[in-house]
């Protein structure tokens, strides 16, 4: 059983996802702070210094513990989600345009074979002798 584990555990598609892992969790937060510190304070000059993240509906204020619906957090959590939805758009876009450059590439016909060169002799002799 520890054989066939390991053997599992490093395979190329187990290691090749840890790493997507560990890379978008790091790419995650460059983007969350992206968003944070930069775009939202920009956003809420624009709408008028509204800070997103302290948008919220407080429900039964009479309550020892009102409901507390943070909107705010999830237009936050919104406008996160289609930058790193569209950071990946542009980075697969990236990716596929190299990959299609390098498969129109012409590739060069090999060069002709003694046999082949024989070959295309012996036709023009014949063509000649016509």
């Amino acid at each position: 059983m520890l054989k066939e584990f390991k053997k599992f555990a490093l395979r190329g598609n187990v290691l090749d996802l840890a790493i997507g892992v560990v890379i978008g969790g790091a790419f995650g937060k460059i983007v969350t702070s992206l968003v944070n510190d930069i775009i939202m304070p920009i956003m809420g000059l624009i709408v008028g210094g509204v800070n997103f993240t302290a948008l919220e509906y407080i429900i039964g204020t009479k309550r020892e513990e009102p409901i507390i619906i943070k909107y705010g957090e999830f237009i936050q959590s919104a406008i996160d989600f289609l930058i790193i939805a569209f950071s990946i758009f542009l980075f697969i876009k990236i990716i596929t345009s190299f990959k299609k450059k390098k498969e129109e590439a012409p590739e060069t016909p090999p060069e002709p074979t003694k046999e082949e060169v024989l070959l295309g002799e012996i036709r023009d002799i014949l063509k000649q002798g016509k």
